[in-house]
């Protein structure tokens, strides 16, 4: 297979570098590394080879196929305002390393059909009660959200270190909806970006709302979702201090920000009593650490994976090897999301099932 431009662009944008910091990196001219991204020149395989040891890549994988990389305009950024061009295209360059992935898989693998609606003639608070109720999920709080979404075909992947800035996002590829997670942040915020995302999924995916309205609908459903309004009133009379929001948010498995947001929301806590918390939980310093911490989330589709590949002796080195790519950027959309340790039992909604396809065997 001839060298493929589009997968340099990848690669560069993976390692954060404009055109003219990849010329520096690899000594030679900006004009010629432009020219090899736009396919107007093919460098020789020496070339490959000393850019590919520079950006971490094995030279073949520069001689793939095309690359599927999501549409910017299709994307939901939480950090648009805050967020580099850089950030950005690496974050959208993991979602089309995840795409390759996330074929790799289903080649193999069997994994949960999707059963993700589209909700968007309903407002975010509609659309919450009607897809707990499509889903059974009744008015209880959810155990875990990764495995919810992994039970209802959502694919879901963890973003690497050099996307930090990036929250999450998430959109939909072939009719199967993709979840991107940033799990630096804390398990609590992590777990309401699941929800988030899963907004966006249901609401948006006609494409007409976009931006800040978007945005607002999404956290308003992810908001919704986790605290339905039936349950909060019937455990929440009355807000007396910060110490019994921070026993209560441990029912919800929420931060101290979003519980407090949708106390006001259903009409438990007066403005007053909104803004004082709001005072009170960033002079606490609990909107960057926050207390009562709850373990984070991890994924039942891949650790259930992972354990069918090390039962056959096979490690995050063959499928990297498999795709041509480094190990770390296999390991950065995985890693995330799964545990070291032991399997977490599963939650009640999840009903999950990993079969190996026939190809495969």
């Amino acid at each position: 297979m001839p060298f493929n431009p589009a997968r340099l662009s990848v690669a560069r944008q993976r390692r954060l570098l404009n055109l003219k910091g990849f010329a520096n990196l690899i000594g030679r001219t900006q004009h010629t590394a432009t020219r090899w991204e736009k396919g107007l020149t093919v460098p020789s395989d020496e070339d490959v080879a000393s850019f590919a040891g520079k950006l971490g890549f094995p030279p073949a994988f520069f001689y793939g196929a095309d690359l599927e990389i999501p549409d910017s305009g299709l994307v939901s950024f939480r950090s648009q305002t805050a967020m580099s061009a850089a950030t950005r295209d690496a974050a959208l360059s993991a979602g089309a390393l995840g795409f390759l992935l996330s074929e790799w898989v289903e080649q193999r693998f069997s994994l949960p059909e999707v059963s993700v609606p589209d909700l968007h003639l309903l407002g975010p608070e509609d659309a919450a009660r009607s897809l707990r109720a499509d889903w059974g999920l009744g008015e209880q709080p959810i155990s875990n959200m990764i495995h919810l979404l992994e039970s209802q075909g959502v694919r879901v992947f963890s973003l690497a270190e050099n996307s930090v800035r990036v929250n999450a996002f998430s959109l939909w590829r072939d009719d199967v909806p993709f979840v991107f997670l940033n799990t630096i942040k804390s398990a609590e915020s992590s777990r309401f970006d699941a929800a988030h995302e899963l907004g966006h999924l249901v609401l948006h995916q006609d494409g007409k709302t976009t931006g800040r309205e978007a945005e607002d609908q999404a956290n308003r459903f992810a908001s919704a979702f986790l605290m339905p309004h039936a349950d909060v009133l019937a455990h929440v009379l009355e807000v007396y201090s910060l110490d019994q929001l921070i026993r209560l948010k441990q029912r919800w498995r929420v931060s101290l920000a979003a519980l407090n947001y949708r106390l006001h929301k259903v009409g438990i806590t007066t403005d007053w009593r909104n803004r004082d918390l709001c005072i009170q939980i960033a002079r606490e310093g609990y909107h960057r650490n926050e207390p009562a911490g709850m373990e984070r989330e991890r994924s039942m589709v891949w650790e259930k994976l992972l354990k069918l590949l090390w039962a056959e002796k096979k490690t995050f080195r063959v499928i990297a090897d498999d795709l041509a790519l480094p190990e770390s950027e296999v390991s950065a959309l995985i890693y995330g999301v799964v545990t070291s340790g032991a399997t977490p039992s599963p939650s009640p909604a999840s009903g999950l099932t990993l079969v190996k396809s026939e190809q495969s065997a």
